[in-house]
Parts: structure tokens; C-alpha cells; sequence
């Protein structure tokens, strides 16, 4: 799998073949733009179609809602060990095995007659969409020179922030038409077009090592962030106890399991190399992502809740409040990577964060007699201030790392970007349950006891977004050596 002879590589010591490198490169990311976004986008659409489920299928809500926790809970396993599969196999084969594997998922779940293959498919597409995001940004920061890096992590910024917030909005307009299958039948075509170009035109641009595996790692690292994800997502639900036990197990697990690596880094054989937290733009740009998903991932499923048992909106009508929000992310992300590249990451992240504490704190005044446009208004602040965070965010924490834990520092983004995520949602809707029985049993009717439990929530969440005001101001415009010549990979 490391043989490239029948892969075109272009020289980038020619200067007569530098417009076709420039090409080349521009094709790759544009493939693992494309992918990615159809992949990732697919990660948030099952929570919409839940209702749906349970009544076509014959199954409980807890049930149904494991193909959102299976999914979450294989992503989590599987993404610290794209480390390794990136230092060990070339650009090629690590997508098209990614873009088979979230195909053959998709295939599965459109044609699934009940719950068990179902969730085997959802596993299946977590398998390819884990190794994707990785994959993406191991391939930009080998290919794109620093001065540029702004601009085009923008673009990736889109992927990982209006993806998983246009799911559930494409998820409401199928559903209000179509059954649940359809979800999966328009997916399908589009991710067969994906592996098919990118089996065709996808080149490798990386240089494979003989990285060997640890296999005692990935053990500890299924039960560390397995137990976590899966911890966090069941609390606040009927399986709480079993939550509370995982979540146990998964900080034992994590503990052993970076104890381990540190170990094994010495002589560079860790899955998951955390030399990278050495950097201190690198951790104190993790510890703002961690916060940014949180409060992403926490308004997503919270936001839909109110709307439809509050304010009493239909699911089209959710999905058409939430779009605006989207939108924006993606129209601003191209725009906050250039100014990133003029300009560094604190102008945009200082207002950035401040944005999206305000407007969680916006959120905190909803009541079950809110009009629309508030929820609109407050959900684009939100977006604008995580459109300011995402793009210098990655740039500058990647960018800070040396190029062999570039992978690793990939995989490490992946990783906290999933936790934090069932974190953001397990932490919201466990605190609005509390909220919303201790509103019931003093006598408030659902509608406005479900706002109280929101409200509550959403406080939670703006006061752990405080926390990111200070930590960016320490991330600073990664150095450059001005007299080192950067050369991408080839």
C-alpha cells in the first residue's frame, strides 16, 4: 500500500511543473472538501428523524436513539487511531477506504427493514466519516504554505460547523415529504460520486512511515473515550446509572491510556502523540474548541426542543428557524480565513468568543412566550461568533505543531470535537430534564416548565463560555523561521 508508482507525483523542486502541483493540490483538498462535508453532514440528521423511527420501526425512544449515540460512540474509537493510519499509509487508499466504508454504511441503512441492521449501518458510516476529518486536515497542512493555511482551514471550518448544523434542517424538509429511508437514498448517490472521482483523480501527497501499532492503545482507548462518549450521552436519560458507570470506566480508561502513551512517544511509537499539548497555542486552542462544541452541539439539540414543544413549530418550520444560522457560518468562514492570513488569529478570536457568550446569554431570557425572530436573532450571534472561533481556532493550533504530529494533532482535534460534543448535548438536556421536573412538581404547566429547563441549561452554558475569554488571548500567530523555505509534500 505504500508503493506510489502508479500515482502522477509532480515535483515541487520544478519549477516548470509548479501550475500543475498548484493543481494538483487544489483537486485533493477540493475532493476532501466535498467528502467530508457529505460525511459529516449525515452526523446530525437521525435526531430529527427519531419520531419517525420509533413509530415505523416499533421501537422505544431510548432505542431509537442509539443510532445517534452508536454513531457518536464509533467516531470516538475510531478517530484517535487515524493517527496512526495517516503516518502509515498513503493519502489514497486511507480515503478510498474511508468513502467505501461510509458508502457501504449509507447502502446499508437505505435498505435496513428493522432497528439491528440499521444501527450496524450507522456504524459502518461512523467507521469512513471518522477517518475523514483527520485525513482532511493532515492533507492541508502538508500541502498549503503557512501564509495561505487561513483561507483554506476556512473552508474546512465549513465542514465542521454549518455540516452538522444544516443536518437536522435538510433532515426536517426530507422528513416532512419523505420517510426516513430517503435520508440515507439522497446521501447515497453523492458519496458513490465522491469515492468514485476520488478513486480516480486522488493522488498521494503524503510520505508513509513504518508506524507500528500498539495494540494495547487501542484497547484503552475504545474504553477511555468510548466510556466517555457514551457516558456523557446517556445522562439525563433512563440509562443515567448505566451513563454514570461508563463515564467511570472511560476516565480510568483515559487515564491509563495517555499514561501509556507517554510512554510509548519516547520512541515515537504512540497511537496518539501528546507531545502535541507542548505547544501552548495547540492546547489553549483545544481547550477553546472544547468549549465552541459544547456550546454548538448543546444549542442543536435544545433549540429544535423548544421550538417544537414550546413554541409548538413544525419540524420544517425548526429546520427553516435554524438555516440563517447556518448560512452564515458557511458564507463567513472564506472571509475569517483571509483575514486570519493578513491579520492573525486574536482579532477574530477575542470578539468571537465574547459573541458567543452573549448570545448564549441571550438565551437564557427565552420564555414559552418568545417570539420567533428572538430565537432567530440569538441563534445567528451564535453563528457569527462561532464562525469567528473555528477558522483561527485550527489554523493556529495545527500550524504551531512540528510536521510529523501533524496526524497526530489531526486526530487529537477529531477526538475532543466528538467528546465535546456529547458533552454540549448530554450536559444541556440533563440539566434542562432537572430544570423542567423541578418547574412541573411546583405547579408550572409543560410548555413553560420545558422553558425553565431550557433556560437553565442555556445559563450552564454561558457561564462555561466565559472560560474562553481569557484562553484566547494566548493564542498567538504561529512563528514562522523566516529563513526555512516551506516545501509541501509530494
Amino acid at each position: 500500500m505504500t508503493s506510489t508508482a502508479s500515482i502522477p507525483v509532480v515535483s515541487p523542486h520544478d519549477d516548470h511543473d509548479a501550475a500543475a502541483l498548484a493543481k494538483r493540490n487544489r483537486l485533493v483538498i477540493g475532493l476532501l472538501l466535498v467528502s467530508a462535508f457529505v460525511v459529516i453532514l449525515n452526523e446530525t440528521t437521525m435526531g430529527v428523524a427519531i419520531p419517525h423511527l420509533v413509530g415505523d420501526l416499533g421501537i422505544t425512544i431510548g432505542a431509537a436513539q442509539w443510532l445517534s449515540t452508536a454513531f457518536l460512540l464509533t467516531m470516538a474509537i475510531v478517530i484517535p487511531i487515524t493517527g496512526f493510519l495517516l503516518q502509515r499509509y498513503n493519502t489514497r487508499p486511507v480515503f478510498i477506504a474511508a468513502m467505501t466504508l461510509f458508502s457501504l454504511g449509507t447502502l446499508i441503512a437505505a435498505a435496513s427493514p428493522g432497528f439491528e441492521l440499521l444501527l450496524v449501518a450507522r456504524v459502518i458510516q461512523a467507521s469512513g466519516t471518522a477517518i475523514m476529518m483527520p485525513l482532511l486536515f493532515t492533507t492541508v497542512l502538508n500541502l498549503v504554505p503557512p501564509a495561505s493555511r487561513g483561507r483554506v482551514i476556512g473552508n474546512v471550518s465549513i465542514v465542521i460547523s454549518v455540516a452538522p448544523a444544516l443536518g437536522p434542517t435538510i433532515s426536517g424538509f426530507i422528513l416532512n415529504y419523505l420517510e426516513w429511508r430517503w435520508i440515507f437514498i439522497l446521501v447515497l448517490p453523492i458519496a458513490l460520486a465522491a469515492l468514485a472521482i476520488g478513486a480516480r483523480l486522488m493522488v498521494n501527497v503524503t510520505e508513509p512511515s513504518s508506524a507500528r501499532i500498539d495494540v494495547l492503545s487501542i484497547i484503552l482507548a475504545a474504553f477511555g473515550f468510548g466510556g466517555l462518549v457514551y457516558g456523557l450521552s446517556n445522562l439525563g436519560t433512563e440509562y443515567a446509572l448505566a451513563g454514570i458507570i461508563a463515564l467511570a470506566i472511560g476516565v480510568v480508561g483515559l487515564a491509563v491510556f495517555i499514561w501509556r502513551q507517554l510512554r510509548l512517544q519516547r520512541t515515537d511509537a504512540a497511537l496518539l502523540d501528546l507531545r502535541t499539548f507542548l505547544s501552548r497555542d495547540f492546547s489553549f486552542s483545544i481547550g477553546t474548541v472544547a468549549i465552541s462544541m459544547i456550546a454548538l452541539f448543546g444549542t442543536i439539540i435544545l433549540l429544535p426542543i423548544y421550538m417544537q414543544d414550546v413554541l409548538g413549530l413544525k419540524p420544517i418550520e425548526t429546520g427553516l428557524v435554524l438555516l440563517p444560522g447556518g448560512l452564515l457560518m458557511g458564507l463567513l468562514a472564506p472571509i475569517v480565513g483571509r483575514i486570519f492570513d493578513r491579520f492573525g488569529p486574536r482579532i477574530l478570536l477575542v470578539p468571537g468568543a465574547i459573541v458567543v457568550s452573549a448570545s448564549l446569554w441571550g438565551m437564557t431570557m427565552l420564555d414559552a412566550a418568545s417570539p420567533v425572530w428572538w430565537v432567530i436573532a440569538a441563534h445567528v450571534v451564535l453563528s457569527l461568533g462561532l464562525a469567528l472561533l473555528f477558522t483561527p481556532l485550527f489554523t493556529a493550533g495545527l500550524a504551531s505543531l512540528t510536521p510529523k504530529l501533524y496526524s497526530h494533532g489531526s486526530a487529537i482535534v477529531g477526538t475532543v470535537q466528538q467528546v465535546a460534543g456529547a458533552a454540549g448535548t448530554a450536559l444541556f438536556v440533563a440539566i434542562m430534564t432537572v430544570g423542567t421536573t423541578s418547574a412541573v412538581a411546583a405547579g408550572a404547566p409543560l410548555d413553560e416548565a420545558t422553558a425553565a429547563g431550557i433556560r437553565t441549561a442555556f445559563t450552564i452554558g454561558a457561564i462555561i463560555s466565559v472560560f474562553a475569554i481569557p484562553a484566547v488571548f494566548f493564542i498567538r500567530r504561529p512563528v514562522e523561521d523566516p529563513n526555512a523555505e516551506w516545501q509541501p509534500s509530494h
